[in-house]
């Protein structure tokens, strides 16, 4: 089938819905978006996705899994919210099958429900799983067009988990996700990259045309994302090192822990402690090795983390921890958590992967991968030298700004949907930069803008 939208005449149809339905350049077109890895807006990039499309005047629904304490339905700075209840934790490949299986026919049915409740004139799927390529197959018959949103390399996160396929069943799963991909770019009728390796794996392998394959970066809103001063001594007089994101089986948080030991137990460090914030399947065994290793003391869990929160935690923070090793996925991913770190002027420390210096640049220290001795000695060399600590935190919090900010990121973004519905893009508004004083729960934020204050403030951390 081809790959371009449709257009037809119907009531809903994106035929009928033109840019002058509303007035000159001012968009008609209503987007549902699709998302079974996480619920929203916990998912950052798929709600500064939302977010830039209500500015830009899009109407915008969402089908994701239900968190912790949600509702089955919500409307949120305009968004609306469908959730399912998620699927039981999944293992092993029935259990993966099952967890698919059953959040692609509660995405399916609601679906219907968002048709007729709000409407939808494009659909936008964001994978893991590379699924729902077979939903936009079906709804393409009704003239929705198709944009695939490319999150995860998911026949590289095969690879890094199993290694090379060698039996016939681990042969016959790999070549199962290599074609849901092809599915799944086949489908699409233009694809969203992170970075500009997924973009080259949309082109070559999945025969895209450079045309309809746009880079957008998961870039930190940097008008919101600035140090505040704490309101929350998180340190008690310590260097704080920081961990933040998703605790799953390929995310190698447990070399935190195996860092902490080293800084702690064999190299007799007293003035540093760690804090690791968010959740996943492997929380559980995080803990319990923690408690193994002697580190209860000296290391922080949060679980899931509210916003305001985790400004506190990495404003407090002296040095960021990409603990990622060097993996066929990891090597070519975007990790949202070392443009976040930047985003608050804290360097960082990351085994050496491909797209990670890409996005962090000069900005932190790279180590080779799984070597645990040498991410420690990177960690004390930005505790003991202040000048080279300064130094950085400064370089990240510029380098986020003018490179990595999202909204650059937000308008190549919102342009994707502008091109597929014919909007007149002379009419965009640049969003304003954040000028604010205090963030909405009133604390400072430390001046950015002035050098010395920054590197003040950056200085006195950990004392």
């Amino acid at each position: 089938m081809s790959s371009t939208p449709r257009r037809r005449g119907g009531a809903r149809g994106a035929g009928a819905r033109g840019a002058g339905a509303r007035g000159a350049g001012t968009p008609a077109w209503r987007v549902l978006i699709i998302v079974q890895n996480l619920p929203v807006p916990l998912d950052r990039r798929v709600w500064l996705e939302c977010q830039a499309l209500r500015r830009r005047g899009y109407a915008v629904s969402v089908i994701c899994p239900r968190g912790p304490g949600e509702p089955n339905r919500q409307v949120i700075d305009g968004v609306a919210l469908y959730k399912y209840r998620p699927a039981p934790e999944a293992r092993g490949f029935l259990g993966f099958a099952w967890e698919f299986g059953y959040s692609w026919v509660r995405t399916a049915a609601l679906s219907l429900v968002v048709r007729r409740e709000q409407g939808f004139d494009v659909i936008q799927a964001c994978n893991p799983p590379d699924t729902y390529w077979l939903l936009g197959r079906l709804w393409r018959l009704r003239g929705v067009p198709f944009v695939f949103d490319h999150h995860d390399l998911n026949p590289e996160l095969f690879l890094s988990k199993f290694g090379t396929p060698r039996s016939a069943a681990q042969r016959l799963q790999y070549r199962g996700l290599r074609w849901l991909e092809r599915r799944t770019f086949a489908t699409a009728a233009r694809v969203i990259s992170t970075n500009e390796s997924y973009r080259r794996v949309a082109v070559e392998r999945g025969h895209r045309d450079p045309r309809h394959v746009v880079v957008v970066r998961s870039g930190p809103d940097t008008s919101v994302m600035r140090p505040v001063v704490p309101r929350d001594d998180h340190t008690d007089g310590q260097h704080l090192l920081v961990y933040l994101g998703i605790m799953g089986p390929q995310d190698d948080v447990h070399v935190v822990l195996e860092v902490m030991d080293e800084l702690v137990h064999r190299r007799g460090r007293t003035d540093v402690r760690a804090a690791l914030l968010g959740f996943g399947d492997s929380l559980a065994e995080l803990r319990t090795l923690c408690t193994e290793l002697g580190l209860d003391d000296a290391v922080e869990f949060t679980g899931r983390v509210a916003l305001d929160r985790i400004a506190d935690y990495l404003s407090a923070a002296s040095v960021g921890l990409g603990p990622d090793r060097k993996t066929p996925l990891n090597d070519l991913s975007t990790m949202n958590k070392t443009m976040e770190y930047m985003a608050y002027a804290l360097p960082f420390v990351s085994f050496d992967l491909v797209e990670t210096r890409v996005s962090g640049g000069d900005c932190g220290l790279y180590v080779t991968s799984g070597d645990i001795g040498a991410f420690a000695d990177a960690v004390e060399r930005l505790l003991d030298d202040p000048d080279l600590r300064v130094g950085m935190a400064l370089a990240a919090r510029e380098r986020a700004v003018t490179s990595m900010d999202w909204r650059p990121q937000a308008a190549a973004y919102v342009g994707v949907y502008d091109e597929l519905a014919r909007i007149d893009t002379s009419a965009r508004e640049a969003a304003p930069a954040g000028t604010a004083a205090n963030d909405p729960q009133g604390r400072a934020y430390v001046d950015v803008d002035d050098p010395a204050a920054l590197a003040a403030f950056v200085r006195g951390k950990g004392s």
